[in-house]
């Protein structure tokens, strides 16, 4: 039973490059993202995009099919990559402090499994603040508490164990995108380093949002907050 939900852990988060057009989830999310900034480009000339926590790539990847005449990208991260595009520019900067940009500067706000990454619950709210601050419009992915298998550990019901017993774990055995830990420092840092979210949470931290489900074997396997 446990080899079998591995082998579907291991389909749902390959261990190919994320931004590799095989990854299904991601394309039906883009294809949800590209009708919001047609919506926008219908009503005004041009569209400006912060993607908060993402990579150039990703836009490379999946935005062929964009208008890249009228929609420009600013990819803000915590360190800072070298691009030589003109449309998609790269920034450095916190998720929950972006005071380098005014109020409603952006078009559209994008950000894919990045707030489960920002800290505890007051961090989340700081990034949720300034998203809906930097743009009228906003779309945020992360995934789901309640889906059986952890994501980033690739592991089933991992993140459902205490925090003891995921250090254990952790230092155990590699789990999926998490090496081994070498202690229990490192340990405790790689489980830390997600804190997934439910539908009522993220409900909270964007109440202007529709709450949106991605589903997989019939189950929510991410949800994303729309405006």
């Amino acid at each position: 039973m446990i080899s079998a939900v591995n082998a579907i852990a291991r389909k749902l988060v390959p261990s190919v490059h994320p931004y590799d057009t095989g990854n299904v989830y991601r394309m039906r999310r883009f294809q949800l993202l590209k009708k919001i900034i047609d919506d926008i480009l219908a009503s005004r000339p041009s569209c400006r995009i912060i993607d908060v926590g993402g990579l150039s790539a990703y836009w490379r990847t999946f935005g062929s099919e964009l208008d890249w005449t009228r929609v420009r990208v600013v990819v803000v991260n915590l360190t800072k990559e070298a691009t030589d595009s003109c449309e998609i520019v790269t920034a450095q900067g916190d998720a929950r402090d972006l005071h380098e940009f005014a109020d409603m500067s952006f078009d559209l706000v994008y950000s894919n499994s990045v707030i489960e990454h920002v800290g505890l619950w007051r961090d989340m709210q700081r990034m949720a603040g300034e998203v809906r601050r930097l743009a009228p419009r906003y779309f945020v992915q992360t995934p789901y508490f309640w889906f059986p298998i952890e994501p980033h550990a690739r592991t089933p019901l991992l993140h459902w164990l205490p925090e003891p017993l995921k250090t254990r774990i952790v230092m155990w055995r590699s789990c999926g995108f998490w090496a081994k830990a070498a202690n229990i420092g490192e340990a405790t840092e790689l489980v830390q380093s997600a804190f997934m979210l439910d539908k009522r949470q993220l409900q909270q931290l964007f109440p202007d949002a529709r709450i949106v489900a991605e589903t997989a074997f019939g189950l929510t396997k991410s949800i994303m907050a729309i405006k």
